[in-house]
């Protein structure tokens, strides 16, 4: 490791310039972006009254920023979709505190994406070296600060073999994807579908549209009003209210903010009566030629809505604008079978206590087998044709 490298941790990215953060390799995902992580911050929705304490890890050298980990302090599990209650749980009967503990992660963003961001400036050899020395850094920070655990979450895979090198677990999971196969207009995906399958779909969308009285248009963050993004919060707010696991994670001030400083990411979901009023709607975003599916409520019930608008206009907008991948968020199993085929998602883990560490090891093993299972029987039954 080269001795010219400087590490800090700073305590908010408010204190990291936003020029310099956002050079960095993000993967092009807007999870990670300066302006969506100090929104979470400006917003006091990923704050330390929330249980979310900013410790961002920054590898400079020559007073340029080369690369960086989003980290935060964790008192709970919430709004990380990694999910480690067994974990918490199984510590516990161990006699081990597994609160505090530190992640890497974009809050409350279950996507896949660099959680170690590098220049791109930098050569083959020295991105290796940077991300070894993140890496060893991120475990030496949590053994300073004292919590039980470092948790890298939704990493790319090629991060992932390299923290596995470093001596950390790796955990498996799997997310639903739509992958543009290069098609003309939605009746061209539906070809894809076995015809029972696509008889249904052609039936909830004529439930959702023709027989409801609804359209539903997407719009790009510079098309949208204040108050339309308003409407958006509330469908937001409204499923969160609605359902007892429902946690409302962000706020008005937040959803305010990112359309004010992201609009180019920014594309909202509205569907409205004849008479103009918004029913219902979802909140999505797009870099890249990916599109991001995050936020879904409604005023009222529509028959086949939910499906509309979280699947299939955005899968048709999606074909119209050419982008490549829609990823609608975690869990569903509804998206499997409208289109969305499993795709891998990992996470790496240092547990400080040896037995936790022991018996996570052992577990880990079984469950990325059953998991790589899982996903193999959903590819070989998938409701496209292949």
């Amino acid at each position: 490791m080269s001795a010219s490298w400087e590490l800090r941790v700073v305590e908010s990215a408010l204190r990291v310039d936003a020029a310099r953060w956002d050079a960095l390799d993000g993967g092009g995902s807007p999870f990670l972006s300066h302006a969506w992580l100090a929104a979470m911050e400006e917003a006091g929705c990923a704050a330390p009254e929330q249980g979310w304490l900013p410790q961002f890890l920054l590898a400079e050298r020559g007073g340029e920023l080369l690369g960086a980990i989003p980290l935060y302090v964790k008192g709970n599990s919430f709004g990380e979709f990694v999910y480690d209650w067994a974990w918490a749980d199984l510590a516990a009967r161990l006699g081990v505190a597994y609160y505090p503990k530190l992640i890497a992660s974009s809050p409350f963003s279950p996507t896949s994406g660099p959680r170690i961001l590098l220049h791109p400036g930098l050569g083959p050899e020295e991105r290796a070296e940077v991300l070894r020395l993140l890496i060893r850094a991120a475990v030496q920070l949590a053994d300073e600060l004292g919590v039980s655990s470092l948790h890298f979450l939704f990493v790319p895979e090629e991060h992932a073999r390299v923290m596995e090198a470093e001596g950390l677990m790796l955990r498996l999971g799997h997310q639903y994807h739509w992958v543009n196969e290069g098609y003309e207009n939605f009746d061209d995906f539906l070809g894809r579908f076995r015809s029972k399958k696509r008889v249904q779909i052609k039936r909830e969308r004529r439930g959702a549209l023709e027989e409801a009285g609804v359209s539903v248009e997407l719009r790009r963050g510079r098309e949208l009003s204040a108050a339309e993004m308003d409407d958006v919060f509330r469908f937001y707010a409204s499923t969160c209210d609605k359902f007892a696991w429902g946690r409302q994670y962000l706020n008005r001030d937040f959803f305010a903010r990112v359309h004010r400083t992201m609009p180019d990411d920014v594309v909202a979901i509205l569907a409205r009566r004849a008479s103009g009023e918004a029913v219902g709607g979802a909140f999505t975003l797009e870099r890249g030629g990916r599109l991001y599916g995050r936020y879904w409520g409604c005023d009222e019930e529509v028959r086949f809505l939910h499906f509309e608008v979280c699947c299939y206009a955005p899968v048709e907008w999606a074909i119209r604008e050419g982008i490549r991948t829609f990823e609608p968020g975690a869990g569903g199993g509804h998206k499997y079978t409208r289109g969305f085929e499993p795709v891998r998602t990992w996470s790496a883990h240092w547990v400080r206590d040896p037995r936790l560490d022991g018996v996570l090891r052992r577990h880990l093993v079984q469950e990325r087998a059953a998991v790589e299972a899982e996903i193999q029987r959903l590819l070989e039954e998938s409701p496209l044709q292949k």
